[in-house]
């Protein structure tokens, strides 16, 4: 975590002439992006998120944009799909509608998309929301199929995004 907010053109994030890399990005900006999330978080009024304090929310989001930042970093979907599933475990046996963690995913992925689209040039921007929202998609469909199918008790079948990181064409 960093101390305090730095400001857009910190040079820690121009490694070359002027483009921000993404992963740089996730390092130096976690901390407003975490602060951007809360705030969405707070101004959703999830009822079960509520009763946790800004503080318990914002470790939860934390654990999640690690897993984002992993991710996108490493290329491997494990991450993120591994923390999708055991959030899914986690929050239905806590009551919590799949809407409302659905939401944690969502307003992370704006926080992001807002400071990634801030930052980087536009030669990089589009795989980088790209990378982004395929890590999120990723978790977002493993939270899913694992909280309806203890839901329901049954199984969901997978979407496979992998495609999108083992450089497989996508159209």
């Amino acid at each position: 975590m960093h101390a305090g907010p730095r400001p857009a053109s910190s040079p820690a994030l121009h490694p070359r002439g002027g483009d921000v890399d993404l992963n740089r990005l996730l390092e130096a900006r976690e901390a407003e992006i975490l602060d951007d999330a809360v705030v969405a978080m707070k101004r959703a009024h999830l009822g079960h998120y509520e009763t946790l304090g800004p503080e318990s929310v914002r470790a939860k989001l934390a654990s999640l944009y690690e897993a984002v930042r992993d991710t996108v970093r490493t290329r491997h979907l494990a991450p993120i799909e591994s923390l999708g599933e055991s959030i899914a475990i986690e929050r239905h046996r806590g009551g919590f509608s799949l809407g409302e963690v659905q939401t944690a995913f969502n307003v992370l992925e704006e926080a992001l998309w807002h400071r990634i689209a801030g930052e980087i040039e536009p030669p990089e921007l589009a795989e980088s929301l790209g990378l982004v929202s395929t890590a999120l998609g990723a978790g977002k469909d493993r939270l899913a199929r694992t909280y309806v199918s203890l839901a329901t008790n049954t199984t969901v079948p997978a979407f496979d995004v992998s495609a999108l990181f083992g450089g497989g064409a996508v159209s």
